[in-house]
């Protein structure tokens, strides 16, 4: 019988050895993300702190939108404020003369209300120049927004009348405006002089009689308070 050696070898190759620039690189590489890894939190915390600032920018450019708006809107108040002014001012920016004309205007209308039973003939031409430069100067006043306030037989009103005295009345009732002695007139819808007038007020039980006997008598005498 023959016999058959047999010799088992092992089959698993050692490992290459790694060439020297391969391990070089590796430790590079090795040593890169030791490296980046430390770098890590620094880079964390530069995030968090641009984060904040970025934060703190928005809220600061949020004010100063805020207060621009504000601004903004002042000036347009200002603005508006200012034409009113201007526009209040060239609207009665002629008060001062208009009361000096309108003393002309008293005036003429109390020459008008002078009658001339004796006379009228003579003065017949004068009443009409009077009536003429009357009109022209009512006119002249109505162009420049001048208008008369509304008196007699209306009620007492203390923002557009003055009154002088009072007369009893049982023909009116109480704060009635019986006469007019001095019209009043306002400027643009502004009052710029008080009518001056005189008011009714109820009369006493003991001098109703006489009361009555005044109102119909234009010549007595009101008294004045």
């Amino acid at each position: 019988m023959r016999c058959v050696e047999v010799t088992l070898t092992d089959n698993k190759k050692e490992p290459a050895p790694i060439k020297s620039s391969e391990a070089e690189a590796q430790r590079k590489s090795g040593q890169d993300i030791s490296r980046e890894a430390k770098k890590l939190p620094h880079r964390e915390k530069k995030k968090e702190s641009l984060q904040k600032r970025l934060k703190a920018a928005e809220e600061k450019a949020e004010e100063n939108y805020e207060r621009l708006l504000r601004v903004t809107a002042e000036f347009e108040n200002y603005k508006k404020r200012t034409q009113r002014e201007m526009d209040q001012l060239r609207k009665f920016a002629n008060e001062s003369l208009i009361k000096d004309v309108l003393l002309s205007v008293d005036n003429l209308e109390r020459a008008l209300a002078i009658s001339y039973n004796n006379n009228e003939d003579a003065f017949k031409a004068f009443r009409e120049g009077v009536e003429m430069t009357l009109k022209g100067l009512l006119d002249t006043l109505t162009r420049f927004g001048v208008a008369p306030v509304e008196s007699l037989g209306k009620p007492f009103d203390p923002n557009l009348h003055h009154a002088i005295s009072q007369q009893e009345s049982d023909k009116h009732p109480e704060n009635t405006v019986l006469r007019e002695l001095q019209k009043g007139y306002t400027l643009r819808e502004r009052l710029i002089r008080p009518a001056m007038v005189v008011v009714s007020k109820k009369p006493d039980a003991k001098q109703e009689g006489r009361s009555k006997a005044a109102e119909d008598d234009p010549t007595q005498k009101v008294t004045i308070q």
